[in-house]
């Protein structure tokens, strides 16, 4: 045999008539993905700075439980990757959830506009490209922004949840667990918060100490930190998040009439400068799945995938006890049928906990211009399975719009990596007019459900109702004044007036009798689960 010979690659046997046989390696890694069920396209093969159109990288459908990560720098391509999965999604009947950040993930809902580089890439990827949108609601924190509100009682949010908002340390954090715990007892809803403030003077007055004294008690200094950091919160302009109606998530579950799964965008630009808040209402929703869906184990395809964008804020300044719960949620979650894709930038993002449960990975490409990104680069090669690329070299490399792929099999087992030129998405790559986005949100059969907020009786009106009674019958017999009924006034004035109707109230000896005396038979039907979130009764 001549050198020549010899030093030539090894490929598989060309059929006669056939396209070009591939590369050994790269039919290996091929064959790792040559899936029977159904599954999700998400590219070809690179191999050796070729694409190779006959090795298609896919992903089964079965496995999307399994939650995933995917990572890369500010510009290589992660929102585009995100939307090539969603609408695949949408396809096989499976409801998707994506957090927009940046706003410009309502394009999904209008079809693609043609032109030479999607034709290219299409082409080079072997992709029957078509223009399409699919069914969409679209949702924003409060309000605020183009979307049906999407809104948590208090009560719901729990203790840690809302915590993590105010930025309570560990002891803090304890003291308004007790607080929660008080209130759920007595009956007192929490609904927004005015409601918690008016519940953390009392505890804290002459009369409402002895409340705690058995269990704790509540410490002046906790109780002022507390009510600082909720009256700075609602100062922000933060409390429309909390209130009613409260959203529902199970409309995350929604199907479309032709069988196409709902894909649901909660717009987040107007809150983008408030991370630890978006990030942790994320976390609330996905808790509230987890306390409603029944256990389903390993199904066919996913109830919902519920992408979870700027991961990282989420763990930054995590308690322990935080930390611990996400890990469990994302464990337990999985047996409910949801899958749970972590959206950063390095896997260094994720704590090692939740990232050995990502089974599923789309890595695009990372920068090392620095040596911390040289560190994050050398940690993240360490992550994936041994492959015959030189990983450093590739990940720093790749170009916008291609990514390192391995996910699980069919049989569970991670598949070969894989340097994989993605697909083009079918819908618009960007967001649609701000018309249209108003016209959806107005037509939605949601609209009319959620968009008034509403100010029923709570904690808060049964102090103001103490506090009439105690004036005598003619003031205890006036109707409470609602919050649209007030004449309009600046937050912090509401805010000031709010706590000095508290103080009057707690002040009263007929407010004792009243909290005594609240009936227990809610609190008994209220139970905190991960998070302290609570389940409700629907």
């Amino acid at each position: 045999m001549s050198d020549s010979e010899t030093a030539r690659p090894a490929t598989a046997p060309e059929a006669p008539g056939s396209a070009p046989a591939l590369p050994r390696e790269a039919l290996e890694i091929a064959s790792g993905y040559a899936f029977t069920g159904p599954a999700l396209d998400l590219g070809a093969l690179l191999w050796d700075g070729e694409c190779l159109p006959d090795a298609q990288i896919r992903i089964p459908l079965a496995v999307l439980n399994r939650h995933g990560l995917v990572a890369g720098a500010t510009g290589t391509g992660k929102t585009k990757t995100l939307q090539l999965v969603a609408e695949q999604l949408s396809a096989q009947g499976v409801p998707v959830f994506m957090a927009d950040i940046k706003g410009d993930l309502s394009g999904v809902s209008a079809p693609g506009q043609p032109n030479d580089k999607v034709r290219g890439r299409a082409a080079e990827v072997r992709q029957e490209w078509a223009p399409g949108g699919f069914p969409a609601q679209f949702y924003a924190l409060g309000g605020l922004g183009h979307g049906i509100p999407v809104r948590a009682t208090i009560t719901s949010f729990g203790p840690v949840l809302l915590s993590k908002v105010l930025g309570l340390n560990q002891t803090q954090e304890q003291s308004l667990g007790l607080i929660f715990h008080y209130a759920d007892t007595k009956g007192l809803e929490l609904i927004d918060l005015k409601d918690l403030r008016a519940v953390v003077a009392f505890l804290t007055s002459d009369e409402g100490k002895a409340e705690l004294k058995n269990i704790g008690g509540l410490s002046t200094a906790t109780a002022g930190v507390i009510l600082r950091s909720l009256t700075a919160f609602e100062g922000q302009g933060m409390s429309d998040f909390f209130g009613e109606p409260e959203f529902d998530t199970g409309e995350l579950l929604r199907m479309a009439e032709d069988g196409r799964g709902t894909v649901s965008v909660l717009e987040l630009p107007a809150v983008q400068d408030k991370p630890q808040l978006f990030s942790t209402f994320l976390m609330w929703l996905l808790a509230d799945l987890f306390h409603d869906l029944p256990e389903v184990g390993d199904a066919d395809k996913p109830k919902l995938v519920f992408f979870f964008d700027e991961a990282h804020l989420l763990f930054n300044d995590a308690s322990k006890a935080f930390l611990d719960s996400i890990t469990q949620t994302v464990r337990l979650i999985r047996s409910k049928g949801v899958g749970v894709f972590f959206v950063t930038q390095t896997p260094k993002d994720v704590p090692s906990d939740v990232l050995g449960q990502l089974g599923n990975r789309v890595q695009h490409a990372l920068r090392a211009f620095t040596p911390d990104d040289q560190k994050a680069l050398k940690a993240t090669v360490k992550t994936f399975p041994h492959s015959p690329y030189d990983l450093e070299e590739l990940l720093t490399g790749l170009g916008t719009g291609e990514a390192v792929v391995t996910v699980l099999s069919e049989k569970g087992a991670p598949t070969p990596v894989a340097a994989t030129r993605l697909r083009a998405p079918a819908s618009l790559m960007g967001p649609v007019a701000a018309a249209d986005l108003d016209r959806a949100v107005q037509s939605s059969p949601l609209h009319e459900r959620y968009a008034q907020a509403v100010d029923r009786g709570s904690a808060y009106e049964k102090l103001t109702a103490a506090e009439r009674a105690a004036k005598g019958p003619e003031e205890a017999a006036a109707p409470a004044r609602t919050e649209r009924e007030r004449a309009p006034r600046d937050k912090a004035g509401k805010a000031e007036e709010e706590h000095s109707i508290v103080q009057q109230v707690v002040g009263s000896s007929m407010f004792k009798s009243l909290a005594r005396s609240v009936g227990s038979q809610v609190g008994r039907e209220i139970t905190r689960s991960l998070f302290g979130t609570a389940r409700r009764r629907r």
